[in-house]
């Protein structure tokens, strides 16, 4: 009895082989445009988050800023817009006038107020700090100029931090602490209610930078929005900031603007910032724009 032969012909081999390739592109008309929505849609979401995560972290400091002290940066080279502020750490009211029951009875440890028509070495703090200073951050106080704080006008550097004598039991204090300055500052007039604000010596003033802006070959942007600190005061700042200490706040930068009203309003004590991002990812781009009320009554 003759046994019969196992296995395939080269004609069934083809055939399968030809009908596999139909159905697989067959799938592939079918799904791969979903896939492919499925990572736009992913990139998307990726762009969004970033470019969100960068505008709201530029929003937290305007709103926290020494007030009137935003300002845009002439652009120049490949740094399209930079908007500079000063960031505060704290801030409180100040004495603004001597303890008339207290002072007469201790000549040798009166009241400290901070008063505007001379210079003043220290002066005493009557609210409570919430993040305490430390000697080397700055006092500024009655910002009413961009300029001022910038120059050195409405900015003294902090000496010591201390307690004011305490005037024994029953007695309110003379404040909460008692703020020395390195060098006597007369401060320029401000709005009333002696209001000043802390800035950290670690920050300085701040310029969100960004540079080199557009899109590759690939469809992917090719600039960074960069948060640039600690390059010293200028009276005059150019764009893009030379030295201080920089970090990157988002990649992929496709196109960035940056609007700034210092007078919105009939008081004029109240500004508008508008801040555009757009970012790119391989063709895919997400542009957020966010708006935010800059308060500048010192």
């Amino acid at each position: 009895m003759m046994k019969k032969d196992r296995g395939f012909t080269l004609v069934e081999l083809v055939v399968v082989i030809v009908v596999t390739g139909i159905i697989a592109s067959i799938f592939a008309m079918q799904y791969g445009p979903a896939l492919q929505n499925y990572l736009a849609v992913g990139r998307r979401a990726n762009l969004t988050h970033l470019a969100d995560t960068a505008l709201r972290r530029m929003v937290t400091e305007i709103h926290t800023a020494v007030p009137n002290s935003l300002r845009l940066l002439p652009a120049s080279g490949t740094a399209p817009a930079c908007l500079e502020m000063v960031p505060t750490s704290d801030g409180g009211r100040f004495r603004t006038a001597p303890d008339t029951q207290w002072d007469p009875a201790n000549p040798s440890t009166p009241s400290k107020p901070l008063d505007l028509s001379g210079p003043t070495l220290s002066f005493d703090v009557l609210t409570a700090f919430t993040t305490a200073p430390k000697p080397g951050d700055w006092v500024v106080v009655g910002n009413q100029n961009t300029a001022d704080v910038y120059d050195g006008t409405s900015r003294a550097q902090i000496a010591a931090i201390g307690a004011p004598p305490a005037t024994g039991s029953g007695n309110l204090p003379l404040g909460q602490s008692r703020i020395t300055l390195k060098t006597a500052k007369q401060f320029p007039y401000g709005y009333e209610g002696g209001r000043f604000a802390i800035v950290p010596d670690s920050l300085q003033a701040v310029t969100y930078m960004c540079s080199g802006a557009g899109v590759d070959a690939g469809g992917t942007g090719t600039g960074t929005l960069t948060r640039v600190v600690r390059y010293d005061f200028k009276a005059s700042q150019a764009c893009p900031v030379a030295g201080g200490q920089s970090a990157i706040v988002a990649r992929k930068v496709k196109a960035c603007n940056f609007v700034y009203d210092p007078s919105q309003g009939a008081t004029q004590q109240s500004g508008f910032a508008q801040l555009q991002l757009t970012l790119a990812d391989h063709g895919e781009s997400v542009t957020l724009t966010v708006g935010s009320q800059v308060e500048n009554m010192p």
